[in-house]
């Protein structure tokens, strides 16, 4: 048996930057079953810095978004990491949407994030390429370099002195007092004991907390798989735009609807879709069968998009809360002493904006623990 204070399932960027965190306070180990860090759902998403215009005012979405974002670009200066704030458009191409984009500013408002109002005479001398009755521009909103932003906290980590387990993963939880994990590396097993557990596990999470004897659809953590594909843009309309262009879109349950994206090389990606699927294991290969429906979303935004101009990219999964499109589900973050559970803590349905609310979320995992006295 090996006893730590604390044990961090998931080494995406949100269970980095808690183990950052909490190694501060103690003896941590990280465990993560694939072979290194963000190997799931982190390394397969847009890497935009989210403004925190979509969540609803008080929402834990909304709070660790702009603070998120604080914390993001802060680290990333600090640590000379791109995270360019290239900006982002939200355009009406219809009169029918102009009521969802004044919602959508007075949203902004609430959540204290900047955005400018766009007439169609603004948007055009501005935006030549693209079109549109009106638009929001929200000047906060940034693409990052998520690998190098997610390898800062593994970094962080280390430096102070967590151990960090890759190709192993919990397989049981023991029922009893305290919490004891069985963690498999390779064909052994180790026994570890831990006085905080931080299920940070993404798609894995409501694997993990069933076997911790969590009820998930009671407490309303059970995870449905949504897969989200991109179509990468030729190279021949770099920099064209230079800025994401998002539709005013439904921000439903499914996403915020197909927009252009940006890197921070400044490569252009359409996406994602979004399709509810099963598994794990989870089909992630993008065919050519959907570039129709790519090409006639994107050139809404980009008349002169060419059906040519698309080749398959990449695609990933969203651990949602809701099992079709249509319903707002908030981030779940518990302590589950009510559960019997005393210092286990459940991250549920971190999907967007879960890359900008990373660091957030690290401190409202450790404000959340020194409440309850761990």
């Amino acid at each position: 048996m090996t006893d730590y204070d604390f044990v961090v399932v998931g080494a995406g960027v949100v269970g980095l930057a808690v183990a950052a965190g909490l190694a501060r306070r103690g003896r941590l180990l990280l465990v993560e079953r694939h072979d290194g860090i963000c190997r799931e759902t982190s390394s397969r998403s847009s890497e935009v810095v989210h403004a925190g215009i979509y969540y609803p005012p008080g929402s834990l979405k909304a709070r660790t978004c702009v603070r998120g974002k604080e914390l993001l670009y802060r680290r990333c200066e600090e640590r000379g990491i791109a995270a360019p704030t290239v900006g982002k458009l939200i355009v009406a191409l219809e009169a029918s949407e102009l009521p969802r984009m004044q919602h959508l500013a007075e949203r902004a408002a609430a959540n204290c994030v900047p955005v400018e109002r766009l007439d169609a005479a603004d948007l055009r001398r501005r935006w030549p390429d693209v079109p549109g009755l009106a638009a929001l521009w929200s000047p906060t909103t940034g693409v990052v370099d998520s690998h190098a932003y997610a390898a800062s906290f593994e970094a962080e980590a280390r430096a102070r002195g967590a151990d960090i387990l890759f190709r192993s993963e919990v397989v049981g939880v023991d029922q009893g007092d305290g919490h004891r994990l069985t963690v498999r590396c390779g064909a052994e097993d180790a026994a570890v004991s831990a006085r905080v557990v931080v299920n940070a596990a993404g798609l894995g999470q409501d694997r993990l907390s069933a076997m911790a004897g969590l009820d998930l659809d009671r407490l309303g953590i059970r995870q449905h798989p949504c897969r989200g594909s991109w179509f990468s843009i030729s190279e021949r309309h770099r920099g064209r735009i230079g800025t994401l262009l998002y539709p005013v879109g439904s921000a439903s349950g499914g996403g915020l609807g197909v927009h252009l994206c940006l890197d921070v090389g400044g490569g252009m990606r359409l996406g994602p879709d979004w399709e509810w699927v099963q598994g794990p294991p989870f089909d992630l290969e993008v065919t050519d069968q959907h570039r129709d429906a790519f090409w006639q979303a994107g050139r809404r935004l980009m008349p002169w998009l060419e059906r040519d101009d698309l080749r398959p990219d990449q695609s990933g999964v969203r651990a949602k809360l809701v099992p079709a499109a249509g319903a707002f589900r908030d981030f779940v973050l518990r302590e589950e002493s009510a559960e019997g559970r005393p210092g286990w803590v459940t991250l549920a349905g971190i999907e967007s904006p879960g890359l900008t609310a990373a660091a957030a979320l690290a401190e409202e995992v450790d404000g959340l623990l020194r409440s309850r006295g761990f």
